[in-house]
């Protein structure tokens, strides 16, 4: 080979969840750093390589000959692209083929590390699979090059790590890195309700791990962790948990970016919040039907979403919250309702009759009101013909109002509005159910705050919410993430790109972030709420002023508001976090190569690169020492003379900068890259 070609290994482009959008947005920065020499590895899964792959033959003839010479030892490797922007390559390895080779390979890993691993353990099984296929594919390219190769590989999460090891222990001429998105201990021990980052120095790791039966598995993260050239967090939050739990502290923190559009024109995003509220606001009004006696202007959405953790994700200190807004709205007489969704996947068994029934009945009243309409504009159409006026008295005849009694009539109902829009398998034990059941919202005519509990992803095919989760959240006012555990938190971040303010945490790794960066960060509609120094009672009495304060903005400070959120997306785009892992790759290449490749370490400033300042059209918060809300003022002219968004916007584009110059310097011009660029991602399949 002419120069050193990059393979980039991610494993696993099937994961779900939050790791999946890393390496699916990454992708395309990524793919225009290494070009042909960029390569991602994850196990293949048929259903997925149908609609999300094309598979094609090798066009490097090193790897096709690595490739060939696998198939012929037993083994089943694809090639293909990836369907997704940046069309990177990805090599699919058949684990279940190789299944046969499992008892062998878990006895090596007992001589080789001490590391015995269950037969019941499904997921660690194919963990151990995977990683032995991994450096087989890793060593046998290696063994195939003509020139002694540079590979970098970067392996995300516990399941893609034993194949870290193996690299290590085998010593081929692979630069590692390793990235953990959150520790597994970490997610058992505060699915556990404990209190978990004040203990953290206090927890004996080893027996935390067996009580839970997953000591094996932390066994084989700590190895990864302790074996990789490069150890790599995406907050700092995670950073200090990885330092406590897995014994090493990450060499360099990578936030997790996306990969941010721009619209022309520059409020475009709020025309488009403006078009998904109005389906979020049919889709209402056929829920409460019969019981719509709140103004739908005067209404603003809330929502929660994500993986069903209900201690984990927030959804429990939210409710209370809820509860207590309630309360308030209710007795300063606010005419604002509050409407709250929690999309979160349960086991469910259909979609609720009543809720059904809803959509059914809004959509009747709909063809009801187009039929008299109709009738109405032909009479007026004809008496306008013969060049009178019509009489208004006239227009609408009997047959008219029985038509519109007949739909009104349709619409009573004896029941409240449903809290849930399915039929839940386990209503009686069902965390989120249970605690509207204790705080008593259901939905009545007099609470001012409802809830919608929705538990299924949203698809644009569903008969009931028919919208996908982006043009949701653009048609959203507020989202509301407090959770306890959340190494970063892209739910916040999704928010903020489409410029819809968010309610993040200080024990997420997007609201550690977004603290260090912004200095008023609530003014930019991201306000963070502190879990860490309070305790829950206090946290929740903060979460609910941060939600009534919200419910006290007016239109146009909304307004003002989302368009400052939108703004801070040039903080979250790959284009700046990207350059993260690149010096995370180049610091592996320097440390595995130290003869051809130097990095010089510097420590970067938390903020370097980064800073928005508190917008001048802001006052200082007036009352409690706590994060300012935007201005609240009765007379909205003061707002306008204010406020100038086109200079506020130039000030903050003069904010973005690079973060810090990668120290990296490659010592020999013959070496024009490295030989092999690895990032793991975690087996979870879909």
């Amino acid at each position: 080979m002419s120069q050193n070609t990059t393979l980039h290994f991610i494993e696993d482009t099937v994961t779900i969840g939050g790791i999946y959008t890393v390496i699916q947005t990454k992708a395309r920065l990524t793919s225009e750093e290494w070009g042909e020499n960029y390569f991602l590895v994850g196990p293949y899964v048929e259903s997925n390589v149908r609609t999300q792959v094309e598979l094609i033959e090798p066009t490097n003839p090193v790897l096709k000959r690595t490739i060939d010479k696998m198939n012929a030892s037993g083994c089943k490797v694809y090639f293909g692209r990836w369907l997704i922007e940046g069309s990177p390559y990805v090599i699919l390895i058949d684990v279940a083929f190789t299944a046969w080779s499992l008892d062998t390979w878990k006895s090596e890993l007992w001589d080789l590390c001490d590391i015995g691993v269950p037969w019941f353990d499904r997921e660690a099984n194919d963990a151990v699979l995977f990683g032995f296929l991994t450096v087989w594919l890793l060593g046998e390219y290696a063994a195939q090059c003509d020139e002694p190769p540079h590979i970098v590989a970067h392996f995300h999460e516990w399941l893609a790590g034993l194949g870290l090891v193996l690299c290590r222990q085998r010593q081929l001429p692979v630069a590692t890195v390793f990235t953990t998105h959150a520790t597994l201990l970490g997610r058992y021990l505060c699915a556990g309700n404990v209190d978990f980052y004040n203990k953290l120095a206090d927890f004996n790791v080893e027996k935390e791990a067996g009580d839970r039966q997953i000591y094996h598995r932390y066994c084989l993260e700590r190895a990864a962790a302790h074996c990789a050239h490069v150890f790599t967090t995406v907050s700092q939050i995670t950073a200090i948990e990885a330092e406590h739990l897995l014994k090493r502290k990450p060499d360099i923190v990578t936030p997790n970016g996306l990969n941010v559009k721009k619209f022309s024109a520059v409020h475009e995003f709020q025309n488009l919040h403006a078009q998904s509220k109005n389906r979020i606001q049919e889709f209402v009004r056929g829920h409460f039907y019969g019981h719509m006696d709140f103004n739908l202007d005067k209404c603003l959405f809330l929502f929660i979403a994500g993986r069903y953790e209900f201690s984990n994700k927030g959804a429990d200190i939210f409710l209370e919250a809820l509860a207590r807004l309630n309360y308030l709205l209710r007795v300063n007489h606010s005419d604002v309702t509050v409407i709250a969704f929690f999309i979160m996947p349960a086991r469910t068994n259909n979609f609720n009759v009543e809720t059904l029934k809803g959509q059914a009945v809004r959509k009747q009243l709909w063809d009801t009101a187009q039929t008299v309409k109709e009738r109405f504009g032909k009479k007026l159409y004809e008496s306008l013909l013969v060049g009178q006026l019509p009489d208004v008295s006239k227009m609408l005849d009997k047959e008219d109002f029985t038509i519109m009694k007949r739909a009104i009539f349709a619409t009573q109902r004896q029941c409240q509005p449903p809290v849930c829009t399915h039929n839940m398998l386990e209503d009686s034990s069902d965390p989120i159910l249970n605690c509207v059941r204790r705080i008593g919202l259901f939905n009545s005519s007099s609470d001012r705050v409802k809830i919608i509990f929705h538990p299924e992803f949203l698809s644009s095919t569903s008969p009931l919410l028919p919208m996908d989760y982006e043009e949701f959240v653009r048609g959203c006012h507020l989202g509301v993430f407090p959770s306890y555990y959340e190494p970063w938190g892209y739910t916040p971040a999704e928010c903020t790109v489409m410029g819809i303010p968010s309610i993040s945490t200080n024990l997420s790794g997007f609201g550690c972030f977004m603290e260090e960066h912004i200095a008023d960060p609530s003014a930019y509609g991201i306000y963070i709420l502190d879990r860490r120094f309070r305790g829950v009672d206090e946290s929740c009495n903060q979460l609910t002023s941060f939600l009534f304060q919200f419910c006290k903005q007016s239109r146009r400070q909304r307004i003002i508001q989302r368009n400052r959120t939108e703004r801070l997306s040039d903080l979250l785009d790959w284009r700046y976090l990207g350059r993260y892992y690149i010096s995370a790759r180049h610091m592996a290449l320097a440390k595995a190569f130290p003869d051809t490749f130097m990095y010089e370490l510097q420590e970067p400033t938390s903020a370097s690169g980064f800073r928005y300042p508190r917008p001048a059209s802001v006052p200082p918060s007036p009352a409690l020492s706590r994060h300012s809300s935007p201005h609240h003022s009765e007379a909205e002219d003061n707002d306008d003379e204010r406020y100038d968004e086109d200079l506020e916007a130039e000030k903050d584009r003069v904010n973005i900068r690079q973060p810090y110059t990668l120290p990296f310097k490659n010592k020999s011009s013959a070496v024009h890259g490295a030989n092999g660029i690895t990032d793991g991602v975690t087996s979870e399949k879909n």
